[in-house]
């Protein structure tokens, strides 16, 4: 069975031409998926209309390079756990158990405009894996959807809570409610995501 998430890195340099890409240059993606697992091909504009096919790919997006913003010396090098920090090491452990809270970790990631989901794909064997890319780095994550349902939430809101060492006022973070607003749909939508693929 093939692993149900992975981070790709975004190339720095034209899979095609070697050329390395510049700031806010344009290229297009191709994610394929073979015996080894998914592979990601980084193009120019150019190479992308030149290249003969070779195989199909899984999924496929236009995304714009962005250099990366160097660390300034002023910064902490360990800071408090994030979302992302979290859902980064959660795919490294490779923990099957934990598939909820990774995919409830990309859907905050992606409200909070830090990831952009670039396709949905269902695997023959009925998975529904989400192609995010990270918006800063251009790094792809491939989520498995596990389709939960309203009443399995809360638990997994919980989890997240415990895992980030929040209180109260971070689980209404987590699940994306403010006080004023709790019980009106934001829960609801995260489930319906997860339901309407």
């Amino acid at each position: 069975m093939a692993q149900d998430w992975d981070i790709k890195p975004r190339d720095k340099a034209c899979h095609g031409c070697k050329k390395p890409f510049e700031d806010k240059q344009y290229y297009q993606t191709a994610l394929f998926f073979g015996d080894g697992g998914y592979t990601r091909a980084d193009y120019c504009v150019k190479c992308w209309s030149d290249r003969k096919e070779s195989g199909s790919s899984f999924s496929m997006w236009q995304g714009v390079f962005r250099q990366p913003t160097p660390r300034t010396s002023g910064e902490e090098p360990l800071k408090k756990e994030t979302a992302e920090s979290l859902l980064r090491r959660l795919m490294t452990k490779e923990d099957e158990s934990k598939r909820s809270v990774m995919y409830i970790l990309a859907v905050m990631l992606e409200r909070k405009r830090i990831f952009a989901e670039r396709d949905v794909q269902t695997r023959d064997d009925g998975t529904m894996i989400r192609v995010y890319e990270h918006r800063g780095t251009g790094e792809t994550f491939l989520i498995a959807d596990p389709r939960l349902r309203l009443d399995q939430l809360e638990q997994v809101q919980r989890e997240i809570v415990e895992m980030l060492g929040g209180d109260a006022e971070q689980k209404l973070e987590v699940s994306g409610q403010k006080s004023e607003d709790r019980g009106q749909g934001t829960g609801a939508q995260t489930a319906a995501k997860s339901n309407s693929h």
